[in-house]
């Protein structure tokens, strides 16, 4: 792969030849590598006009980015290219200069980790694995699950006993060996993690595999195109692992190298107050200790982080900020994007609404700046919540006076 130049840990700082492993050997498993790509040979094939005469709507469009081998990506599922909608109302209530949203859950199993998993397929196959393994809490598991069966390749699933019906149904629907395990997300994926050294599965865990988070970061990708790479001020991401904030610094970083976009944007990581392992370190100064996971945002509900050293440099190399909002902002803030921008996010897809929120009332982000959140999943994920945020139909006897008596309408 004459694109990548290496790889580095992000705890000891070394830097070694590119092959495929999961950790520094040096560090173990908390030596989370980074990725390094030429970016001097990457630009003499990747370019802005090379993009432009790109008709390939998929992440894929990418993929001189990514550490793949060239293939025909056309027979996987159609992963990315979802809609950056600029806000109709939103961004004008919150008072700001403008707002966008980037609503992932419009990917094939419904969440931004189908950039993950589609990567993590490839990738797989490219080095001649028949299964693929991975814990999660509900999203990775489905994304996984979806994009495994599309390409032949079997999966087998980890799920906190606590994972969402609505998830769990993706996972049986897709034919994945489904484990539920009677415990909380940490003892999940110690067991997946233990399975996948006896069994010699592909380790799709983004937290250990550092392929996954350049899979996320083709997010970073298509917002800065689809903004004529001009990015916004701020991008605000929903917080678990730290995977996918570390990928979306790792995608707007590319681009700055490559002198497509002029800027970083300010990343703005925001997590529930049930759970925010990331917050408390930053607003306490200090390492990250593991944190209860007491959240209806399962997707974010993760107490040990296995990713913290790109999450948090995400944060700071860009100059942006950590926020958490509770629960109820999530609801609330459900309820806002569906009704206000027709978005329809899950409570773990809406975080990084809600922070937005949270952040312009606290002076974070100044009225005449610009943002992008991102929308990590649908809200069908997560039915029961929905209908916690929006409340239950009225009822009405089948006639006209019924109706009219009622005061519905």
């Amino acid at each position: 792969m004459d694109h990548i130049a290496g790889v580095r840990c992000t705890v000891c700082g070394r830097v070694m030849p590119y092959r495929e492993q999961m950790t520094c050997p040096h560090c173990g498993e908390k030596g989370i590598l980074d990725i390094l790509f030429d970016y001097d040979y990457i630009k003499k094939g990747f370019t802005k006009k090379s993009l432009a005469d790109n008709h390939d709507n998929s992440m894929f469009r990418y993929a001189p980015l990514m550490p793949v081998q060239p293939r025909d990506f056309s027979r996987f599922l159609r992963v990315g290219w979802t809609p950056l909608y600029p806000s109709n109302k939103l961004g004008a209530e919150l008072g700001i200069k403008a707002l966008y949203i980037k609503d992932d859950g419009l990917n094939p199993t419904a969440s931004l980790k189908d950039r993950a998993s589609a990567v993590a397929v490839a990738k797989a196959l490219e080095l001649g694995y028949d299964t693929i393994a991975c814990s999660s809490t509900g999203n990775a598991a489905s994304s996984l699950a979806g994009n495994a069966a599309r390409m032949g390749v079997k999966a087998v699933i980890f799920v906190p006993e606590r994972a969402p019906e609505g998830k769990v149904a993706q996972l049986m629907i897709f034919g994945a060996k489904v484990i539920s395990v009677q415990g909380n997300y940490r003892e999940t994926f110690e067991l997946s993690r233990a399975a996948i050294d006896k069994y010699g599965y592909y380790n799709r865990n983004a937290g250990i595999n550092p392929t996954l988070t350049e899979g996320k970061k083709t997010v970073a990708l298509e917002i800065a195109e689809q903004l004529g790479w001009s990015v916004t001020d701020w991008v605000a991401v929903s917080v678990g692992d730290g995977c996918t904030i570390g990928g979306v610094y790792n995608g707007f970083h590319d681009l700055y190298e490559l002198g497509f976009i002029e800027r970083i944007p300010k990343i703005l990581g925001v997590q529930s107050t049930g759970c925010c392992p990331f917050v408390d370190a930053a607003r306490e100064n200090r390492d990250l200790i593991p944190a209860e996971e007491n959240t209806l945002a399962d997707s974010i509900a993760v107490g040990v982080p296995r990713n913290p050293k790109k999450a948090l440099r995400a944060v700071s190399a860009s100059n942006g900020a950590w926020i958490a909002v509770s629960d109820d902002d999530i609801l609330a803030a459900m309820g806002i994007l569906g009704r206000s921008e027709g978005v329809f996010g899950e409570p773990a897809g809406v975080t990084a609404s809600a922070g937005v929120m949270k952040a312009v009332q606290q002076g974070i982000i100044k009225p005449n700046e610009t943002v992008t959140t991102i929308s990590t999943g649908s809200g069908l994920k997560d039915v029961k919540n929905a209908l916690r945020a929006a409340g239950r139909p009225h009822k009405c006897a089948p006639s006209i006076e019924a109706l009219e008596a009622s005061g519905i309408i």
